[in-house]
């Protein structure tokens, strides 16, 4: 109040704090200097979500209390810069210059551009930042209507034909999480369709190799979806006929994808024995940098981790970083490739597995600040914070899972999130889940017993 009364600004009041008690953070001296409450702060930065026309925060006064007085805790890369914005400082001010730490693996890139502040913009960012905005779902007919008419004019494949072929995977890759899996599931499984007359007349030419290769990349989407929908047997089906078709094309890239994604299957089904197999050999064909990385941290981590072999899952994540920093295209976008939001959620979610809760809650923290609101990447990281806390902080784990069911509707809600949600509710002790366990039973399955999507 005397700084006040003085007119000092506040990053001198917050100075002034810090040099008379030496235990007060720099968050929590500046938190003092503004003379607001936890509450008020909470308030603060839920403001600026509503001004940029954001959904609210999951941000909580325990979680701000941990911030100001655990050594070892700290916001993630979107919530420091909320808190920048909110306070009106930089992040050396508060004390936060250790959310954009190398160990974040460079997960700052996004705050900086998604908030435009000029304080931020020094930051690099990942290439993933430049992905578009959401496409409408006219967007998926569409694709498939391009290639209808590609092929209405050559029924027998062209390079054109292979050529849009290949932009309609890329479509789909780029876009998978923009669109519910049942819908985005009957698009693909058409243009698939519209491909096997051309796949039945044989390769014929060179374009021919690569109509056969984006058929093997449209089965790994199939499969992808289907494991989406909970549809493990179809998953398999589809991933079979995906890892056939890179073997035949000499796809290593397909192949290897391939057998990571049926290393997750199993894994879900637990069968940690088959999934550290299937990682294995996907990782024996992956080439090297980006390929490589995914199937170290997607496939290999995961299952060793699920094993309690933590050394050899150390090991994994070293190698899955090693390739993603060698790689120049190692943050590229996309369902195929592999980015630092899902790398951070694989690495909680084997932290989680072999009981190191506190490395869990920093990694998804940072995997979900990363990733845009409503989407399956931030639905798993929001979900898996949440059972990291569930021990410690069983309150916060409810709100959080709460808040994942208020954003993304049930049509959009992968089974994956699903099974986190069921898990969090059995973790978590009764008089906590109660709130959570009746919002499950009024959860609608993905899809009926008669097969038709709800």
């Amino acid at each position: 109040m005397r700084g006040q009364r003085r007119q000092h600004d506040t990053a001198r009041i917050a100075r002034t704090i810090q040099d008379a008690l030496a235990e007060v953070s720099a968050l929590e001296a500046w938190r003092f200097a503004l003379g607001w409450s936890r509450s008020q702060s909470v308030a603060q930065v839920a403001g600026l979500y509503a001004a940029d026309g954001l959904l609210p925060p999951g941000l909580s006064e325990p979680m701000l209390c941990r911030w100001e007085h655990d050594a070892d805790e700290w916001p993630g890369p979107e919530y420091a810069v909320m808190l920048c914005r909110a306070y009106g400082a930089r992040l050396e001010q508060l004390g936060l210059t250790r959310c954009f730490a190398p160990h974040t693996n460079g997960l700052f890139g996004r705050a900086g551009i998604r908030y435009g502040r000029p304080e931020m913009t020094a930051y690099p960012s990942g290439s993933w930042e430049g992905m578009g905005l959401m496409t409408t779902a006219a967007g998926l007919p569409a694709v498939r209507e391009s290639l209808h008419l590609a092929l209405l004019a050559d029924p027998m494949g062209s390079v054109g034909t292979a050529e849009l072929a290949e932009a309609a995977v890329e479509h789909y890759a780029l876009n998978y999480s923009k669109h519910p899996p049942q819908i985005l599931f009957n698009e693909v499984h058409e243009v698939r369709q519209l491909l096997t007359p051309v796949v039945q007349a044989g390769p014929g030419a060179s374009y021919g190799v690569n109509i056969q290769r984006q058929v093997g990349w449209l089965s790994a989407l199939l499969g992808n979806l289907a494991f989406h929908l909970d549809d493990l047997a179809g998953a398999r089906t589809h991933l079979s006929a995906a890892g056939a078709w890179g073997e035949r094309t000499g796809d290593a890239r397909l192949s290897a994808w391939a057998w990571g994604a049926r290393s997750m299957v199993a894994r879900t089904t637990g069968r940690y024995d088959a999934a550290l197999s299937h990682a294995e050999r996907g990782a024996r064909l992956a080439p090297a940098g980006l390929a490589r990385a995914q199937l170290h941290a997607w496939a290999l981590l995961p299952a060793l981790a699920r094993l309690h072999r933590a050394d050899e899952a150390d090991q994994a994540l070293r190698t899955a970083l090693a390739e993603l920093e060698a790689d120049p295209s190692g943050t590229a976008p996309g369902r195929f490739g592999f980015d630092e939001p899902e790398l951070a959620l694989h690495q909680a979610e084997a932290d989680l597995a072999l009981g190191r809760h506190q490395q869990a809650r920093t990694r998804a923290e940072a995997s979900c600040a990363a990733c845009p609101d409503g989407t399956g990447g931030w639905a798993a990281a929001t979900l898996v914070l949440a059972q990291a806390e569930a021990a410690g902080s069983p309150q916060d784990a409810v709100q959080r899972a709460l808040h994942v069911l208020d954003h993304v509707p049930a049509a959009r809600l992968r089974s994956t999130a699903r099974t986190r949600l069921h898990q969090l509710a059995t973790a978590l002790p009764t008089h906590h889940a109660t709130d959570l366990t009746e919002r499950l039973h009024t959860l609608p399955a993905a899809i009926d017993h008669h097969g038709h999507a709800l």
